[in-house]
């Protein structure tokens, strides 16, 4: 009897090691004293984990962007202060500053009570659970999706598209959603949409089903900012900035200028990301 019984037992103690591993882990509670969080998801089941030390960048870093810089600056200041403001869609040529300015106003305004959530692609069909993690708390909160960019058909793509006004319950009043994007509608251009295009009675052109789905989420977005590639003058200056960060004196800067140019041609592209990166090798050379 008892030889029966220990096999039972060893026999249960096995299914439940293996049930264990099929279950969702124990969901900890959110460190909600963390300035940005990241969705992590496994096994289906999704949480924010706290980011204490994310990455510090000062508004003041970042050039040849003042005026989008000022209209990020101006909407964020209005939401933690508890006005009215806009979702946000930064697009345009990578290496610009888009990503790097949604971490400045973090860190501009974090004191103020500012938090980021940052969300992959991948996951935006769990934006219901987000917001009702964070509806009711104190804090304000954006919702950071980096790289945006949608395939037909992909689920995140009418998530967004409910949670950013077309939800019944719509959006807490402590959130907003600020998205980068290489594509101004977010996902990819194709010549059948141009085969979609109609002329109404009066023959004026109409843009068919696709391309006015595309348009229908993008326009959710009340503010649009675009970047731009930089000229030789804009690299030139982002590199002096960069250089002089990384304390390298004024004589090396100047002499820098041909080096800081090859960099970039050798990358094929000049940018704020490019003159950062030639920065650092470049000092960190002098350091040797």
């Amino acid at each position: 009897m008892t030889t029966n019984l220990d096999n039972f037992l060893r026999r249960a103690e096995s299914l439940l090691d293996r049930l264990e591993v099929l279950l969702p882990p124990a969901t900890a509670a959110v460190d909600w004293s963390a300035p940005a969080f990241l969705w992590r998801k496994r096994q289906g089941h999704g949480w924010l984990e706290a980011v204490h030390q994310p990455h510090r960048i000062r508004l003041d870093d970042l050039q040849n962007v003042d005026l989008q810089k000022s209209r990020i600056e101006k909407n964020t200041r209005q939401f933690v202060s508890g006005r009215s403001a806009n979702n946000v869609l930064l697009t345009g040529a990578r290496g610009t500053g888009k990503s790097s300015l949604v971490k400045g106003v973090l860190l501009e305004f974090m004191g103020q009570g500012l938090r980021l959530i940052e969300v992959d692609k991948n996951d935006l069909v769990d934006l219901p659970l987000i917001v009702e993690q964070i509806t009711g708390r104190p804090e304000k909160f954006i919702l950071f999706c980096d790289d945006l960019s949608f395939e037909n058909g992909e689920p995140g793509y009418k998530a967004l598209k409910s949670v950013l006004d077309g939800s019944i319950s719509g959006m807490p009043a402590n959130l907003l959603v600020y998205a980068t994007s290489n594509r101004r509608h977010l996902m990819p251009e194709t010549m059948r949409e141009n085969l979609e295009a109609k002329h109404d009675a009066d023959g004026e052109l109409r843009p068919g089903d696709t391309t006015e789905e595309k348009v229908s989420l993008s326009e959710r977005f009340g503010l649009w900012l675009s970047f731009y590639p930089f000229s030789q003058d804009d690299y030139l200056a982002a590199c002096h900035h960069w250089l002089k960060e990384f304390g390298v004196s004024a004589e090396r800067i100047a002499a820098a200028r041909t080096e800081a140019l090859q960099w970039a041609q050798g990358r094929g592209s000049r940018s704020g990301r490019v003159a950062w990166q030639f920065a650092r090798d470049y000092a960190g050379q002098l350091d040797a």
